[in-house]
């Protein structure tokens, strides 16, 4: 018993050394609520505006060019990065989903929502004006938005934006291209495509055979 009421007084004593650590200062510190009024600064805003030039990470943008499609006030004519089959491959897939509707996917115009009755059809990429356009100029378009066409900054990253103006200027190439753009050695016209299976219908995409390799190729 005596050996038990010693063990039970050094847990006791422990613990009130522990609890001593915990003042009530710590639960009830200085503070404000958010918008609350504060005496300390002297317009009495407790939420403070950032620094001047405080700039969120991530949102540096030193390239101004990537970031608005313009060199100055005027849109630029160039891509800011090398265009691959990825960024043309990319940028098909960002157009089918958020251009196609509207500018049908080969960018005449006769989309599905012109065809259902929209008010005003969207021009056809292929005018003079629109292939004539410098490719800072769509870039501008798809971040803020153009007539009663709405912005797509939100839905749509910087990058994947230079990636549909890319395909955009293929789509333009493809339905403009004269004999002389044909590389040497391309047969014309070309093969038609093979499919597995159904070659797909509107709500599906069709699926590819692989192409057969010529017996150039293959050597």
């Amino acid at each position: 018993m005596p050996r038990f009421r010693e063990i039970s007084m050094a847990v006791l004593g422990a613990t009130t050394v522990m609890l001593s650590g915990c003042r009530i200062d710590m639960h009830v510190q200085p503070r404000l609520n958010p918008l609350s009024r504060s005496d300390f600064f002297a317009d009495r805003r407790s939420e403070r505006p950032p620094v001047e030039g405080t700039v969120a990470r991530g949102q540096l943008r030193e390239d101004t060019y990537f970031y608005s499609g313009k060199t100055g006030s005027s849109p630029g004519d160039y891509m800011p990065f090398p265009v691959t089959r990825e960024v043309l491959e990319r940028g098909r897939e960002r157009y089918n989903i958020y251009c196609a509707p509207c500018h049908s996917r080969v960018g005449d115009g006769n989309g599905f929502i012109p065809s259902r009755g929209f008010p005003r059809k969207p021009p056809s990429y292929h005018i003079e004006r629109l292939r004539k356009a410098p490719l800072g100029y769509f870039y501008d378009v798809i971040s803020n938005g153009f007539g009663i066409m709405p912005d797509y900054a939100a839905q749509i990253p910087p990058r994947d934006r230079w990636n549909i103006v890319a395909y955009i200027r293929a789509l333009q190439l493809s339905q403009n291209a004269t004999t002389a753009d044909v590389p040497a050695g391309q047969v014309v016209p070309s093969e038609a495509p093979s499919f597995r299976g159904d070659p797909g219908s509107g709500a599906t995409l069709p699926v590819m055979a692989p192409a057969l390799q010529s017996a150039e190729e293959r050597k």
